[in-house]
Parts: structure tokens; sequence; C-alpha cells
């Protein structure tokens, strides 16, 4: 039956159809991720109040609809069930002034058909970022200014203040659901040096997608704070008043780009929170030309995570049971020294892209990343999945195929994966992670239509097979992580 499914998502995806660039208007970009690319703004005027009149409204209407079917439902945390969202945006970016701009955006959502909750558990899983989870567990209106901030650009710099979208390896809005996550922030930007753009960034709070409020970037707390799926569930804001932290620190952020050799791309990221704990990311990726037509691209991806006090309040595991009485399979229970290597192979012929991805966890302490942006990305890392647990390894298989560059489906892409996640037995064993060896195909598929213009829609489909979960405690074996996934979203930009 499981095989039928899969064939039928398959064939689906194929009459439907992912490509980074599928729908394009004459002043957006939507990318893969759902992130907006503003390829044509507003300019330099002649004064103050031509900066309102010569702004510029960017619209989009939305439409997410969620099925989820469990092998096995368990009690008071997954059902079957279904979610459907309708929303939309209005951004207003001002024109510039001596260089002077400013950027308003409101984003809305409500449920359209919603699951049951039972308590405080929402048991749509990820649908529920397609619209508010309120406190006992039901599911309200969105209604959020998630963009606000002003901007000041001379030359080859750009300093951008407030509250901002922000794409990093680890920070991003990954706007695939209805609301981005977004942070409050000042950023400077500058490509003097020759192709190379360097980021500075100073980042205050966050808003996650499903959330109307801005929060702590790491402390965790469920509705109120920072509840993502990457959250280490040991930093709570109890915990953290406990010793003495701050419970809404800051984060710098440095980012650096070079491509100054030819079919060679260097970046580098640091993120630091101080108190708590930093992160340096190195990658490299370098295009090679084969014969007439093929293109091969290794990349490879270093992490490193520094401890600087998380450990010693949260523990090593993001599940956040992990003391130094009780180590649970983590050698070093309080500290979150960590670190992960990725490395891939792209190989690209016109409308074809393949790609074999590996990614290895050191056997120190679960990565936190509880930004949307995930360490994993582009490598390993498949829907709704986090495969950056302490002694993980992944491996990747990953097709995208252009019907419509290739001139046989106008509008047609198709992208699909398939990841193998093994993770440590040991530390099932002793509860400290949750997770448990499985596999994972997943499809996507984008079709636009030139008789209708400016909207996308997609399908998205995974089926999850997990082995059962088994714990010493008493020892008891649940088999709650196997499931199919069926996503599909509508857009339209105006």
């Amino acid at each position: 039956m499981k095989m039928v499914k899969i064939s039928i998502a398959a064939a689906a995806a194929c009459l439907l159809a992912t490509s980074a660039h599928a729908l394009k208007t004459e002043d957006r970009v939507l990318q893969s991720n759902g992130v907006v690319e503003y390829t044509k703004v507003p300019g330099e005027v002649n004064s103050i109040g031509e900066m309102i009149t010569k702004g510029d409204v960017y619209g989009r209407l939305r439409s997410n609809a969620f099925w989820y079917d469990w092998d096995n439902e368990q009690p008071t945390k997954t059902a079957d069930n279904n979610q459907w969202g309708l929303g939309g945006s209005l951004v207003y970016k001002t024109g510039f002034f001596h260089g002077f701009g400013a950027t308003a955006g409101f984003y809305g959502s409500m449920p359209a058909v919603s699951a049951s909750t039972l308590g405080t558990t929402n048991v749509g899983k990820s649908g529920k970022d397609t619209y508010h989870q309120r406190a006992d567990g039901s599911e309200g209106d969105m209604g959020v200014v998630a963009e606000a901030y002003g901007e000041y650009k001379n030359g080859k710099t750009d300093i951008t203040v407030g509250r901002q979208k922000i794409e990093s390896t680890l920070l991003a809005s990954n706007d695939t659901k209805m609301i981005p996550n977004t942070f409050t922030a000042a950023v400077v930007e500058n490509k003097d040096i020759p192709d190379t753009k360097v980021r500075l960034g100073y980042i205050m709070s966050q808003k996650l997608r499903d959330h109307q409020n801005f929060h702590s970037i790491i402390a965790y707390e469920k509705i109120n704070e920072n509840d993502d799926s990457g959250a280490h569930q040991g930093l709570t804001t109890a915990k953290l008043n406990a010793a003495g932290k701050d419970v809404n620190p800051e984060m710098i952020l440095i980012t650096a780009e070079n491509k100054s050799i030819p079919g060679l791309k260097l970046t580098g990221d640091y993120y630091g929170i101080n108190g708590y704990f930093s992160t340096v990311i190195a990658e490299a990726n370098y295009q090679i030309k084969v014969g007439k037509d093929w293109t091969i691209t290794p990349g490879i991806r270093y992490l490193k995570q520094m401890d600087d006090g998380a450990g010693a309040v949260g523990g090593a595991a993001l599940k956040g049971n992990v003391t130094a009485a009780s180590a649970k399979g983590y050698s070093n229970p309080t500290s979150v020294d960590g670190s992960l290597i990725a490395a891939r192979l792209v190989f690209a012929n016109g409308p074809l892209s393949l790609m074999a991805g590996y990614s290895k966890i050191s056997d120190n302490a679960d990565i936190i990343a509880p930004w949307r942006g995930f360490p994993t990305g582009g490598y390993t890392r498949s829907m709704a999945q986090v495969d950056w647990i302490a002694n993980t390894n992944t491996w990747m298989l990953k097709a995208d195929y252009d019907f419509n560059k290739a001139g046989i489906v106008p509008g047609l892409i198709v992208s699909a994966d398939y990841a193998k996640m093994n993770f440590d037995e040991v530390k099932m064993l002793a509860g400290s992670s949750a997770f448990s060896d499985r596999s994972i195909f997943h499809v996507d598929a984008i079709q636009t239509f030139n008789a209708i213009p400016n909207a996308e829609f997609k399908l998205r489909f995974a089926t999850v097979k997990a082995d059962p979960v088994t714990t010493t405690a008493a020892p008891v074996t649940t088999d709650y992580a196997s499931y199919d996934e069926y996503r599909f979203e509508m857009n339209y930009l105006f």
C-alpha cells in the first residue's frame, strides 16, 4: 500500500510539477523556498513627499493545504488530519531620498479547515505554521507587521535597521507557509571588495512563522518564546532565570562570500551569543566544466559549535534532558561543543541537476539552530526533518528536472530526493534522542500557466518510514514516527 501511495504522489507531481525560479513577474521572483526576491524596486526620488508617492506596493495571496496520514496515531500527540490556511501579504517600499528609504510588510493568515486538538498539543505537526497556535492548542487567525525597517544606501553599502528577513546558513525567513520568520536587527552589507560581499548583523529578537510577537532568539518556552523544532529545550526561561542568564541575549552575525576565483564560491559565517555559544561555518563549492554540456560541482561545509555557558544550563542534547548526573549517551553532558561536516557532488546538464550528499555530526553535542536555517540544508536535509543530532550520519540523492527549460512541458519543474538518516541508537535507548533510523522520499512539483499569469501551483509529498523507538526506562518500544504527508500550495503575486 505504501508503494502505491508513493507511485500516485510521484505521478501527480509529474503531471502538475521545483525550481529555484518557477514564478517570475515583472518585479519579483518566487524562490522554491517561498522567499520573494525583488527584482524591481523604487529608486532615488527628489523629495520626502516623493518617497511616499513613488513607493511601490507588492501583494501576495496564498493558500496552503496539508494532509497527514500516520501509520500509527499516538494519543494526544499525532492524528490523521487535514489543515488549510488562507492568507497573504502587502509589502510597501518607499522611494529613496539621499539614500534613505523604508519597508513595511503586513502578513496575515486564517485557518479555513483545521485539525482538532487535544489539550495544548497540536496534532497537525508542521502544518501548524499555517496559522497561529493559541496557548490552549486551538488554531487562530494571524496578523502581524513582520517587516518594518529603515534602510540607507551609500555606494556599495546597505544598512537596514528594524524588523527584517535575514538569509544565511542558520538564519532564514523560510517562507514556505504563510508568514516568514523575521528578526529585529541592524544589518550592514558591503560589496566594496571586488567579488566579495561582507555582512555584519546585530540580532535582538525573532518572530517564528506561527508567532505574532517577537521574542527571544534562544530561550525555549511553548507559544511565548522560541519553540522551533530546532530549539534547545533545555534552555527554558525558568532555567535561564535560575542560572542568572540573560533571557533575551543578542546575537552577533558575520557572513562573507567571495567569488574572485572563476568557478569557486567561498563562504564563511559566524554566529555568536555571548554567555551561550558561538558557531562558525566554512563552505566551498567549485564548479568544473566537463565536456560541452556538463558541469560537476563538489561542495563541502564544516560547522563548529563552541560552548560559552549554554551546556551548563541546558545540557548537550536538544531534548534538554542530559545532565552531569545522567550522561544518556553524551560524552560531556554539560557542554554544547560540537561540529559537523557535509559534502556533496552536483552534476548538471541544461534542465537536469543531480546531487549526492552526505553529512556527519560529531559525537559530542546536538547542533543548535532554532532560526529556520538548517545546518545540513542543501546537503542532506529533507522536508520537515532534523538530522543534526550528535553522532548522526545521512545520505541523500536528489534530482531536479526543468521540463519548461527542456521544451517538453511549459511551466513544469520537478524535484525529488531520497534520504537515509542513521541516528545514534545509544542516545535513543537512553531517551536523550527521540529519533530513530529512517528513510525519507520527498517530491516537489511546481506548475505555472501562461493563461494564469503571476500564479504558481505547488504539490509536495513526503513519506517517512522510521524504525520503532525503544528506550531502556521500562523498556518501552513505540512506533509513532512513520507517516505520509501531502501539501498543496497556491501563490498569486500582484
